[in-house]
């Protein structure tokens, strides 16, 4: 019996915290939480104060737009200005997951998430801590790793804060993250796809995708 009752405290202080960090996000403050790969810097994404204050923190050159979290495809359309079937291909495939789509953005975003050709990064994270915040939230998530721009990815919440102690207020704490490499990102203009940057998934997964009938 008090082990059920320990058990149910411990569920509503996650519950109180998880609330604590949604509140936070809708305030435009970040927030540090775990997905697939590493620990990200959280804010969100449709803020534009929200999104210079990771932008401050990161340190991010403005050569390397930060990417985003989605909760579900229909985000999409408060992002993107068009879905190409090849990028849907690799959706069905690959998310939630490791892979980050570059596609070409709609109007008056935040200018820290567009490359120099107008496109937004965009991913479902297969961590279902990330995928609920961007859900609770109602909007798309920043998702740059949390850690200064040349310091090594946060795989634990220790190492997060070892980075942000005293200028993030909120850590979700999501155990030893275990990925090797960031995601897989992969740029898609006028139906041609270009790998920016191989991550998690590898060039060959992508290209056996891409190549398959149906």
């Amino acid at each position: 019996m008090s082990k059920k009752k320990i058990e149910s405290s411990e569920e509503q202080d996650r519950g109180k915290f998880f609330s604590r960090a949604v509140d936070a996000l809708r305030r435009g403050d970040a927030i540090v939480f775990p997905t697939e790969t590493f620990y990200g810097l959280g804010a969100d994404a449709l803020n534009e104060v929200a999104v210079g204050r990771v932008v401050s923190l990161k340190g991010r050159s403005p050569e390397n737009p930060i990417p985003v979290i989605i909760a579900g495809r229909g985000m999409l359309e408060s992002l993107v200005a068009d879905v190409p079937i090849v990028a849907q291909k690799l959706m069905d495939r690959f998310w939630p997951g490791p892979l980050t789509l570059v596609l070409p953005a709609k109007k008056n975003l935040p200018a820290p998430l567009l490359n120099r050709s107008g496109g937004i990064g965009v991913r479902i994270s297969s961590h279902p801590l990330a995928t609920r915040l961007a859900r609770g939230l109602g909007r798309p998530l920043t998702a740059t790793s949390a850690n200064p721009s040349g310091k090594e990815p946060a795989r634990s919440v220790e190492e997060a804060t070892s980075y942000f102690s005293g200028k993030v207020d909120i850590f979700l704490d999501g155990g030893r993250l275990e990925g090797r490499r960031g995601s897989t990102v992969v740029e898609i203009t006028e139906g041609k796809v270009r790998i920016i940057r191989e991550g998690e998934i590898s060039s060959l997964e992508l290209k056996k995708t891409l190549a398959a009938k149906g």
